[in-house]
């Protein structure tokens, strides 16, 4: 017996385990290795088809804490996921295709996984129960009240993902608890606590299932629809894409030619002129004016493209 079982702390913790949903033992499910692959791969669809509904139930909380990432991040905050093991791996994930995506700086949208970058590909042991560590990695990033911290963790306890929310509140900073889990610590400490309950995995406590293709789908609109609000977008069109590879150039002089119209011709044209910018392209064919005067009207409308669009109009 461990001096930890002596002590009573794994049977706590078992209890505790017990009490979730997603830690759940579904007895139905007891015979799933004697099933075919494809009443398996039936069953796992008809459980993904649980998750979007169960998103839609927290929209309107989900909303109220994009609103706040984005009032804050207006003012040149940045936006800090926190999480261990797969939550952890998904916050990375939707940080890192931010700046493809949106020609966001790596410092503005950032992925913090319990024991470091190398937890993305193996475990570490010990480090989603560090407290300490939370406090440290949110340290190092010198929190101030514009930034936002979201917790992640399925089961709303995991104290790195806590404690990270509780030590960046306690600096100013908007924080969210995103759980997959009922009345959660995660949540608790939180100003916007999101409880997206799937239930029961398929696999007792694979959270990378149901859990975790629901933290997606949340994680998916937390950055998109911010990023919308930030003015990143035009209409459906990521205008902020960064042109870095052959296919992203070949999208880009697409994206130009959707929102103008213009010929290809004219959409390579204008794109020569701006250094292969896309907002500016847009705005020298739509506002008729010259490659100088597009960066300033973006500048001064603080990237948002329709507004550049409209004093040019004036």
């Amino acid at each position: 017996m461990s001096t930890q079982d002596a002590g009573g702390g794994d049977a706590l913790l078992r209890d505790q385990l017990a009490t979730l949903a997603t830690e759940a033992y579904r007895p139905e499910l007891a015979d799933i290795d004697r099933r075919s692959t494809l009443d398996i791969a039936r069953h796992m669809n008809a459980e993904d088809a649980i998750v979007s509904a169960a998103v839609a139930d927290r929209l309107p909380e989900i909303a109220a804490a994009i609103d706040g990432m984005a009032e804050r991040m207006s003012r040149g905050g940045r936006l800090v996921y926190a999480g261990a093991g797969t939550a952890g791996r998904l916050g990375v994930l939707d940080a890192s295709e931010c700046p493809p995506t949106f020609s966001t700086d790596p410092s503005q949208v950032v992925g913090l996984i319990a024991g470091g970058p190398s937890a993305m590909v193996t475990a570490v042991e010990g480090a989603e129960d560090s407290e300490e560590g939370a406090r440290q990695d949110l340290d190092a990033l010198k929190l101030t009240a514009d930034d936002v911290v979201v917790g992640i963790s399925a089961s709303g306890r995991t104290p790195y993902a806590v404690e990270a929310v509780r030590h960046a509140r306690s600096l100013g900073a908007l924080t969210v608890g995103l759980s997959c889990n009922a009345g959660s610590a995660l949540a608790a400490a939180a100003d916007h606590g999101i409880e997206v309950v799937v239930g029961p995995e398929i696999l007792t406590g694979s959270t990378r299932l149901k859990a975790g293709t629901a933290q997606k789908l949340v994680l998916n609109m937390f950055s998109t629809i911010t990023m919308i609000r930030l003015g990143k977008t035009y209409g459906n069109l990521m205008v902020d894409l960064r042109a870095s590879n052959e296919k992203l150039r070949a999208r880009a002089h697409r994206i130009v030619g959707l929102a103008t119209d213009a010929s290809d011709e004219a959409v390579s044209a204008a794109l020569a002129a701006t250094g292969g910018d896309v907002k500016n392209a847009i705005l020298l064919l739509l506002g008729g004016v010259d490659a100088p005067t597009a960066e300033r009207l973006l500048r001064n409308a603080h990237g948002h493209l329709r507004s550049a669009l409209e004093t040019a109009a004036a």
